[in-house]
């Protein structure tokens, strides 16, 4: 039962200041990765943002200290490299200490239907979308545990809940990160820390972009009418903002979300039929 007796406080609160919580960013150069950072950083955290060119997580870096005044650091890193979770770890805390917040995301594989993908392109998806993440987690995790606290946010899809058929490698590789996630925060909830996932449906970014090019490619319509479609098939009208995403990323990192774990956050303005 609720204790009226006490004073109300706002969840949102830290017990420490957030300003001393360090995030790292998988994918921060660009689209949802980008945005995550940009709402991280306006909620006061520190954020590392790592990618595969520096001169894009440069440039990237540099945009947001500007727009938001927060402390940003850089970390190249190409997640599929075995060795690539303990460097990037170890890279975090030399530049600002403790990692509390581990956004895992990472640009979705090309396009086609199962049985297109060849047996190389499902390796290196399965090193992009769930073996590389995995491996930063499993190093993160424990010492999120002994300090008690600690956040992990994957970034998945609305395929894994609603399979698209053309997204075939994003869907089954997803899928199986939605089930690890789901292991891993009973495995560590005791512990002050939490791990879920956040499904963005149809987002302006390049990643849509390159979906709705390569439909125009194998079939009949244009890229404008099929943008128009999908567009239609979306109950608020339009598509998402990255920044909309970065800001259930952000929630889910919060002390407000300090109940809420082992769950996927649907971010799709209301196109995914399940429930």
């Amino acid at each position: 039962m609720l204790n009226q007796s006490q004073p109300a406080t706002y969840l949102g609160s830290q017990e420490a200041p957030i300003s001393t919580r360090t995030a790292l960013v998988g994918g921060g150069a660009t689209g949802i990765g980008h945005a995550s950072a940009e709402q991280l950083l306006l909620a006061g955290h520190r954020v590392v943002i790592s990618g595969r060119r520096a001169d894009a997580l440069e440039t990237a870096a540099a945009g947001l200290r500007e727009r938001t005044g927060g402390t940003v650091g850089t970390l190249v890193s190409d997640v599929r490299d075995p060795s690539a979770a303990k460097t990037a770890i170890a890279e975090v805390e030399t530049q600002f200490g403790a990692l509390d917040v581990l956004v895992l995301n990472a640009g979705g594989p090309a396009p086609g239907r199962i049985a297109e993908i060849d047996d190389h392109l499902w390796q290196d998806a399965f090193e992009l979308l769930l073996l590389g993440p995995l491996r930063l987690a499993r190093l993160a995790l424990p010492p999120m545990a002994a300090r008690g606290f600690g956040r992990v946010v994957f970034v998945t899809s609305t395929a894994v809940r609603q399979p698209q058929p053309d997204l075939a490698a994003s869907v089954v590789l997803r899928s199986a990160v939605t089930a690890a996630a789901k292991l891993l925060s009973r495995e560590f909830a005791a512990d002050g820390v939490t791990v879920n996932c956040v499904a963005p449906g149809a987002t302006a970014t390049m990643r849509r972009r390159q979906i709705l090019d390569n439909r125009a490619r194998q079939g009949e319509r244009t890229y404008d009418e099929l943008d128009a479609a999908d567009t239609a098939s979306i109950p608020a009208g339009r598509a998402g903002r990255p920044q909309e995403i970065g800001a259930a990323v952000a929630f889910l990192a919060s002390a407000a979300a300090s109940y809420v774990n082992g769950t996927v956050l649907t971010v799709d303005g209301g196109r995914t039929e399940t429930i």
